[in-house]
């Protein structure tokens, strides 16, 4: 029988040792994109190399190595595919960004951000 930490998923990291992201809510947008592969809503190799074009771009603009780099990179890749497919529009996105944002700004220092009905 196995121990109950050996089913926990184990953190993104890279090579070196070092976490893929900076904060833990960072890694949603791969759980996003695994979602979406698993519900045929994109495809992996749709997925792959559209995030391997983002981080290619962020590298020619000379963006640093790091954890917000490729957070960023996923997250445009992540849009990128979502309005390709037709699965949302820019208006939608933006909305959504802007929703999020009034929640973070109105939320105190220390608690969770939760999106109100």
């Amino acid at each position: 029988m196995s121990k109950p930490e050996e089913n926990r998923p184990l953190p993104f990291v890279t090579e070196d040792g070092d976490t893929v992201f900076g904060e833990a809510w960072q890694a949603q947008v791969l759980a996003m994109a695994e979602n979406l592969i698993s519900s045929s809503k994109i495809t992996a190799s749709d997925w792959s190399n559209i995030l391997g074009a983002e981080l290619r771009k962020a590298d020619a603009a000379g963006a640093p190595d790091n954890s917000e780099t490729y957070y960023l990179s996923a997250l445009s890749a992540l849009e990128s595919l979502l309005l390709s497919n037709d699965h949302l529009t820019s208006d939608e996105i933006r909305a959504r960004k802007e929703i999020w944002e009034r929640a973070y700004l109105s939320t105190p220092h220390g608690q969770p951000v939760e999106l109100k009905n």
